[in-house]
């Protein structure tokens, strides 16, 4: 299950492109281990999606990684997410998105921000729920 299920990209700048959106990924999903309204799981399985594409050597860097790799492998063999971290990530996306919509003046963006929130809720509350 660890081992990248896609194919890398067949071009080159592509795969530099994507390589560099997995760092990206991995450095906001570290920050997001220390600032809470900034998410650490949908970045680092980005990252793991950018790596399979571009590298298989920061991939398995990333999935194996003892601090990081927890977060991905979870996801991926399909044990779910804790209740705990899905009542933290509900909570600090609902009370972002309702301060956004709060200050944000224009009605079409304060539609699409609920509409997202209550697509990523729906997502959520979807996922298993680990068991401890």
């Amino acid at each position: 299950m660890l081992e990248p299920q896609q194919h890398q990209a067949r071009s080159r700048a592509l795969r530099y492109v994507l390589f560099a959106c997995g760092c990206l990924s991995v450095a906001l999903g570290v920050i997001g281990i220390f600032l809470p309204v900034l998410p650490t799981t949908p970045f680092l399985l980005l990252a793991a999606a950018c790596f399979a594409r571009s590298s298989k050597r920061f991939y398995l860097w990333l999935v194996l990684h003892p601090k990081l790799g927890p977060w991905i492998r979870d996801y991926l063999e399909g044990q779910g997410i804790p209740l705990k971290g899905k009542i933290w990530a509900l909570g600090l996306m609902w009370a972002s998105i309702s301060f956004s919509m709060w200050i944000v003046p224009l009605a079409w963006v304060r539609v699409f921000m609920l509409i997202s929130a209550i697509c990523v809720t729906a997502y959520i509350l979807k996922q298993k729920t680990r068991r401890l």
